[in-house]
């Protein structure tokens, strides 16, 4: 492999660090296609087309070759054995699930006519060096390969910025992880690690959401979440915790037969996600307390002065029985009561005139 193709530019780094990063910046949606092409390439275009119009900024996929990921004795998963209506072991549902080379490069060509980010998870190390070779600007590191020492130090002799999903790990495993990334030379500040649950849909009750906010304080780190519950409240959610990152499985069409499709959103639902995480994006701004432009024209309407209650006449001591508050707010603070009362009025005043004695 050529060093053009295991670098990355400073510029670049700068930018995928900044893509993910601060309480402002933009959240990086990701349309999870996975397997949900049930190995079919016409449909995993079907679905980078579903991705972009919906509004992701990535279609993912999964990369492998089955026989270089399980053995022949690997078990179907419980959740697996439900979704594909087989009891065989993971051998032949992998199998059927591959996407050829020619696929990958089929399914990169179209995410670039789409204007969407070409996105995918290895399994191998074959599938790495593919995904490598096709100039991803990124790569995802799935669940199952967090504790695949070897995996991750080839993933991180890369040089690219990683997603790294964590589910089913201990806070102590994701140090552990990262601490192998860092030591094969990929620095945490291009890594965004995401909270998730390897379960099928995940129950609210397992979510755990705020582990990804641990996560985050604990080893400094960008942090996201990898959805896999019903629905898109729990994604959204994450969006207002600060996830960097959200994914999401999107599938055509959720009756179909398939490890992930019953865990997933069709197309419209996908849309209504993406716009409830960019209204969250919007809506969290900067985190400095300020009035709005729109505030401030209002203040004036909804804030008050210190007035007179009654008349008073000059020389009068000024009291909190002579005061009062009342709107508008364009004369004096009454932020400032303390240091009217037990002044004498320079003046006359009618009711509700404002108080406008100089003050230190």
């Amino acid at each position: 492999m050529t060093g053009e193709r295991l670098a990355m530019s400073d510029e670049r780094a700068n930018d995928e660090r900044g893509a993910m990063s601060g309480p402002a910046a933009h959240v990086f949606v990701i349309a999870e296609a996975g397997v949900n092409h049930n190995g079919s390439l016409s449909t995993a275009l079907e679905l980078v087309d579903a991705a972009a119009a919906a509004g992701a900024d990535a279609v993912k996929f999964q990369s492998f070759r089955a026989r270089s990921l399980a053995t022949a004795a690997a078990p179907r998963a419980a959740y697996q054995r439900e979704t594909t209506g087989s009891s065989a072991g993971q051998l032949a549902m992998l199998a059927a699930l591959e996407l050829s080379a020619d696929d990958h490069r089929r399914l990169a060509d179209h995410c670039r006519e789409r204007g969407i980010e070409f996105l995918s998870a290895p399994f191998d190390a074959e599938s790495v060096e593919l995904l490598a070779m096709l100039g991803l600007r990124r790569l995802k590191v799935p669940s199952g390969q967090l504790l695949d020492l070897p995996f991750l130090r080839r993933v991180a002799a890369l040089g690219l910025p990683l997603i790294v999903s964590t589910g089913m790990a201990t806070l102590s495993e994701v140090g552990a992880a990262l601490a192998a990334l860092e030591a094969a030379g990929c620095p945490r500040t291009r890594v965004t690690v995401l909270h998730c649950s390897t379960e099928y849909p995940t129950p609210l009750a397992d979510v755990n959401l705020t582990a990804m906010v641990t996560m985050r304080e604990t080893f400094g780190v960008a942090v996201g979440y990898s959805d896999h519950t019903e629905g898109i409240v729990v994604a959204v959610a994450a969006a207002a915790l600060g996830a960097r990152v959200i994914e999401k499985h999107l599938t055509l069409d959720r009756g179909q037969q398939g490890p992930d499709h019953r865990a997933s959103l069709e197309p419209g639902a996908f849309a209504e996600l993406v716009q409830g995480v960019r209204a969250v994006g919007v809506a969290l701004g900067d985190g400095v307390k300020r009035p709005t432009a729109a505030e401030l024209d209002n203040a004036a309407a909804a804030r008050t002065s210190i007035v007179a209650a009654r008349a008073i006449a000059p020389g009068e001591t000024l009291t909190a029985d002579n005061l009062t508050t009342k709107r508008p707010g364009t004369g004096l603070s009454p932020l400032r009561w303390d240091d009217v009362v037990g002044r004498v009025a320079s003046r006359a005043y009618a009711p509700d005139d404002p108080i406008v004695e100089p003050l230190p």
